[in-house]
């Protein structure tokens, strides 16, 4: 079953539960957002890739808006709640600038894997403080969320859509982690270079072998 929805296609990956602040100037979205302040209206953000509107987008709803400028500019802050996928894309919801698509809603499969969790978390820990980063990770593999942790593991915006499009936690999860794998090694040799690096220029007490 389809639903029709206004969408504000944007060259970024959005997810569930993620708090999203934009600032909105063109016309169209500016109406858009009026009428989602005025209409209590939820909206999609498709991410544009390559010049293109991808099949996968997030549903927003409106928090706020921070401020409006004399212009009509505004910086606002949405919420992401769920996927969906683009069945047909129209130029322009009915009387309106902006433009719209029916979508499918996708029935989120959110069974994860406990242990599968544990190693992310325990990788992304160690990761972080490799690149000495104040960044936490979550304390419970219980509670791990994939979109959660989405735009913290050294994703392209290609990856972070390509998470985005998988339909259940369990090969998002699986996706994380061979990322992960593939990432850490390349990281450690980075930081080794950086170490060495470091040392050019330094006296150094090298003790000669015996002749």
């Amino acid at each position: 079953m389809t639903h029709f929805i206004p969408i504000f296609p944007l060259k970024l990956v959005t997810y569930p539960n993620e708090k999203v602040s934009l600032h909105v100037f063109e016309d169209r979205y500016k109406e858009l957002m009026n009428d989602c302040f005025e209409q209590g209206m939820t909206f999609g953000i498709p991410v544009h890739i390559n010049g293109k509107i991808m099949k996968y987008g997030t549903e927003l709803e409106l928090e706020s808006i921070q401020k409006t400028y004399e212009d009509g500019r505004m910086d606002v802050v949405c919420r992401g709640k769920r996927t969906f996928k683009i069945a047909e894309i129209f130029k322009n919801a009915p009387d309106k600038l902006y433009s719209g698509a029916d979508v499918i809603f996708v029935k989120e499969d959110k069974r994860g894997d406990y242990m599968k969790a544990l190693t992310i978390l325990d990788k992304l820990e160690y990761m972080y403080k490799m690149l000495k980063s104040k960044r936490t990770v979550p304390s419970d593999p219980g509670q791990l969320y994939s979109f959660d942790i989405g735009h913290h593991v050294g994703f392209s915006v290609n990856q972070e859509y390509q998470l985005l499009s998988l339909e259940t936690e369990g090969k998002r999860l699986h996706m994380i982690l061979k990322h992960l794998e593939h990432l850490i090694p390349m990281v450690e040799e980075t930081e080794r270079l950086r170490e060495k690096a470091s040392l050019n220029g330094h006296f150094k007490n090298i003790i000669p072998p015996e002749v």
